[in-house]
């Protein structure tokens, strides 16, 4: 995770067609909600879809979404915070820095929820009630991020990862809501729960991690694709082909702020306002002009989250 410290990158050119950022953690951001939202806006960022990854999280995102009409709300327990809660934090020997999102190990610092207590089975159907209260709120637009997370959870939590992940899915039918998927290392399975479950009329897989055959297989299910700043990455060629076949109206842009900051900012903080940064990207690779991508991406990014 970029140092809250570290310095924050200059603000782009401005958009001349406004988008939507549509998946970021403000509540992960320096400065207030209302900093961040100006920013973005002043960019041309009018919009903001603010994702929460436990119960704190979740209901604090309900909650600013009511407060800014330019907010939209997803709630959910993060894949790898069902396992926390069913199995409890491990004292020691976690395996991937806690600093980083997803952590597995103790004080995991993106959770809101602190450290975990074995809480079992009945510890999971409670969070997932209160996500499912939640998700009848009108700000709230998508339950998620979840799905299936393998680099941050090993195999003994995998059950509680899926049992939670089909919960959310049908959560997301229940309510008529976007379901927004998390997928990471786990493509193969995440494509068979949705297969198994029926999949929402909207699902968005954010922070698009697959390649092209993958994107194919997601254009015929028409699930939407959000890419993230990641598809700035000289590394990443697998996201840019993958961007360059997936139907442009299934196509959305986000920042997953304060994680993945665009080339050639990596490794400072991201935020909502970097988006166009991303954008004059994309356009490049599908071999758009700017303000076409920008105006394909406001509208799917609209029709995806029902608002």
């Amino acid at each position: 995770m970029p140092s809250r410290d570290a310095e924050a990158p200059p603000l782009p050119q401005p958009l001349r067609v406004p988008v939507a950022d549509s998946h970021t953690h403000l509540d992960m951001q320096s400065g207030t909600v209302e900093e961040g939202l100006a920013k973005a806006a002043s960019v041309g960022v009018t919009t903001v879809v603010q994702v929460g990854c436990d119960i704190n999280g979740s209901r604090w995102a309900a909650e600013t979404a009511a407060a800014h009409e330019d907010v939209h709300a997803a709630v959910a327990l993060h894949p790898n915070e069902a396992p926390r809660i069913v199995h409890g934090d491990p004292i020691e020997g976690a395996s991937r820095s806690d600093s980083d999102k997803g952590g597995g190990g103790r004080r995991a610092g993106w959770s809101r929820q602190g450290a975990r207590e074995p809480g079992g089975d009945a510890a999971l159907d409670a969070a997932l009630a209160e996500i499912d209260r939640l998700a009848g709120l009108e700000q709230v637009k998508a339950v998620g991020e979840t799905g299936l997370d393998y680099f941050r959870t090993g195999p003994e939590g995998k059950a509680a990862q899926e049992r939670s992940f089909r919960a959310h899915i049908e959560i997301a039918k229940r309510h008529g809501k976007t379901l927004v998927i998390h997928d990471r290392d786990a493509h193969a399975d995440v494509l068979r729960v949705l297969k198994e479950e029926g999949a929402p009329e909207r699902t968005v897989f954010h922070c698009y991690s697959g390649d092209a055959e993958m994107a194919e297989v997601c254009a015929r299910a028409g699930y939407y694709m959000s890419f993230a700043g990641n598809v700035t990455f000289k590394n990443a060629q697998n996201l840019r082909d993958a961007l360059t076949v997936a139907p442009l109206e299934l196509v959305l842009v986000e920042t997953d702020a304060p994680f993945l900051t665009p080339a050639p900012y990596r490794g400072r903080p991201n935020a909502p306002y970097l988006i166009p940064v991303t954008v004059r990207a994309m356009a490049a690779v599908r071999g758009v002009d700017e303000d076409a991508m920008a105006t394909a991406l406001g509208a799917n990014t609209a029709r995806a989250f029902g608002y």
